[in-house]
């Protein structure tokens, strides 16, 4: 009987503690993904012209990670409020950050799909990556995406501050960090 309840301890406590990644020197929680509060994990991959893009090129600035596919209905019925934002708030001025912008990573597999939705949708600011492993993109993984659209929005600092934003949820997290005139 021992034994059983000293499995049950281990199975039940010691052994989720040890669920955990690193990825570019942070630990993540593979359960629950990235949590707010953490520091945002750097995401590098290509654009849809073969380009290299980094999250960390951003640093300094107020991003939403907005992880989406083509072929995804919800995330296409959401990428027109995510236009809105990104024209509202990308000349705004923010309290502590130099501007804002939008980092999109698509779960798409088919490059010319992402690309015409791109197009189709009017994503017009230019930081779009994909690895085109649909959900084993790395940093869907890494980030704990289980369904989409999902979000993060990251801080100057690399923090998110938030998760899963839809429609006027951005504007009201966004309209908290800038300057009031």
């Amino acid at each position: 009987m021992l034994k059983l309840k000293t499995l049950l301890v281990v199975l039940i406590f010691i052994l989720p503690l040890e669920q955990t990644a690193h990825f570019n020197g942070d630990r993540i929680d593979q359960r629950g993904g990235i949590a707010i509060g953490q520091k945002a994990p750097d995401i590098v991959q290509n654009n849809p012209e073969g380009k290299e893009m980094r999250l960390s090129d951003l640093r300094g600035k107020i991003v939403l990670v907005d992880f989406w596919a083509s072929w995804c209905g919800p995330c296409r019925r959401e990428n027109p409020n995510v236009v809105r934002a990104y024209n509202k708030y990308q000349k705004a001025k923010f309290k502590e950050a130099k501007g804002f912008e939008v980092f999109s990573i698509s779960l798409d597999n088919n490059e010319r799909a992402w690309a015409q939705a791109i197009k189709q949708d009017g994503l017009i600011w230019k930081y779009h990556v994909s690895d085109l492993k649909k959900w084993r993109n790395e940093a869907a993984q890494v980030y704990g995406v289980s369904s989409i659209p999902s979000s993060f929005l990251i801080d100057q600092n690399g923090i998110v501050i938030a998760k899963n934003l839809r429609g006027m949820a951005i504007d009201q997290q966004l309209d908290a960090l800038v300057k009031q005139l």
